[in-house]
């Protein structure tokens, strides 16, 4: 609009709001702006059909009466209705209710609970364990095998597994008792999972309890709060030879025993710098970087010119990995001292992404893994896991399950 008046005398208002894309009204509103004035709000008119004081205070001396005191509008006004008395009608009733602040709910509400985002950190095996029951298909219809997979977050080992008929408390239990005693975990580990009936047991909680172990939960409706089990459930089926539906409990643990064998030793993770699992868990990742180095710099002195960037360096997997890392600067009080320092969370780097849906071939079975904690890793054969483990924690429970 100052442009508009900036035009010569002798260019129209008309011919300069057209070429600037102006609107008169516009300009002209501008130019004389009308003087903003406080809006007082007007008090409304009482209706001509309003009852009378007398008449709102019948209506609630009859709510309040000791018949009425528990019965909603409605049910008084045709309590009423049936002994030909009138007062007025529901949303009369309700609106005089609501005038004296008596129209709200009578029962006591719970307040909507605020669940806390978990935030998790790993930066050696078995510091954070991840799990989750999901379903595999039979051939009959509405029938499913359960299958417990319990990963270690940092390096996406497959500690221990099971294969049962049903999701069950006490079997969660024996399998987290079975896979904490092979592998040695010693306390402090952490075990993050949904908020499933199993999960939230207070069977497995007292067993974790009892071991050290502390718990984490995702919040309720939010599957990316434990976006590493979900992704490797999606690895598992979606792999080329993946059956689909199952004949029975037994050709699903021999299907998945050679499927996590696979992924443990076999599985290029495209999250961890398409290292294994296992070099990860096991501590071999400085032995197969300097063989892949070897074979890189040997590629390099042979044909130096395919490298325009300069000699190709091996990614090695991320140092820490995330559940919900903190993006903000979070704020850490001194208590000593009094007072607040910042600081920053560990940086995520694209290593760390738990979704991998790579479609590679299974393999033979390898030897189980065990592993201390935080960064004190042990690799070594164990005793065989392809034996049926009857649950201890309920005698006489049918169920037989399988721990990795």
């Amino acid at each position: 609009m100052a442009l508009v008046d900036q035009r010569g005398p002798e260019v129209p208002v008309n011919a300069a709001c057209s070429a600037l894309a102006v609107s008169r009204a516009s300009l002209y509103r501008a130019r004389r702006p009308v003087p903003a004035t406080p809006s007082v709000p007007r008090p409304r008119a009482r209706s001509p059909r309003r009852l009378g004081e007398a008449e709102r205070q019948e209506i609630l001396d009859t709510l309040h009466s000791e018949e009425f005191v528990d019965q909603p509008p409605t049910e008084v006004y045709a309590a009423l209705l049936g002994r030909a008395q009138y007062i007025g009608s529901i949303r009369t009733m309700y609106r005089v209710l609501a005038e004296v602040g008596e129209s709200q709910a009578r029962r006591n509400q719970r307040t909507p609970h605020q669940h806390a985002m978990p935030s998790l950190t790993a930066t050696a095996p078995n510091q954070v364990w991840t799990w989750d029951i999901t379903k595999l298909a039979t051939t009959q219809k509405g029938v499913f095998l359960m299958a417990y997979v319990i990963i270690d977050l940092y390096s996406r080992f497959v500690v221990g597994w099971m294969v049962a008929t049903k999701e069950c408390k006490h079997l969660a239990a024996q399998l987290f008792a079975e896979t904490i005693a092979r592998h040695g975990i010693e306390p402090g580990l952490n075990v993050h999972a949904d908020r499933g009936s199993a999960m939230k047991s207070d069977t497995l909680a007292q067993l974790l309890d009892s071991l050290g172990a502390s718990r984490s939960f995702s919040r309720p409706r939010v599957s990316n709060d434990n976006p590493y089990s979900e992704a490797q459930f999606k690895t598992l089926k979606y792999q080329p030879d993946y059956p689909g539906q199952f004949g029975s409990a037994l050709h699903g643990r021999a299907w998945l025993g050679e499927f996590f064998a696979w992924h443990n030793d076999h599985h290029h993770h495209s999250g961890l710098a398409l290292f294994t699992p296992a070099d990860v868990f096991c501590g071999r990742v400085a032995a197969v970087a300097a063989v892949r180095q070897a074979t890189l710099d040997a590629a390099y002195l042979a044909h130096p010119e395919r490298f325009p960037n300069g000699a190709p360096r091996v990614p090695l997997p991320p140092p820490a990995v995330h559940i919900n890392p903190i993006p903000a600067e979070t704020v850490q009080v001194s208590i000593g001292d009094s007072h607040l320092v910042p600081s920053k969370p560990p940086p995520v780097t694209s290593g760390s992404a738990p979704f991998d849906t790579e479609q590679p071939i299974n393999g033979p079975q390898a030897p189980i893994a065990a592993g201390g904690i935080a960064g004190r890793t042990l690799c070594a054969p164990e005793k065989p896991h392809h034996l049926p483990i009857p649950c201890p924690v309920v005698p006489g429970c049918p169920e037989e399950v399988l721990a990795t």
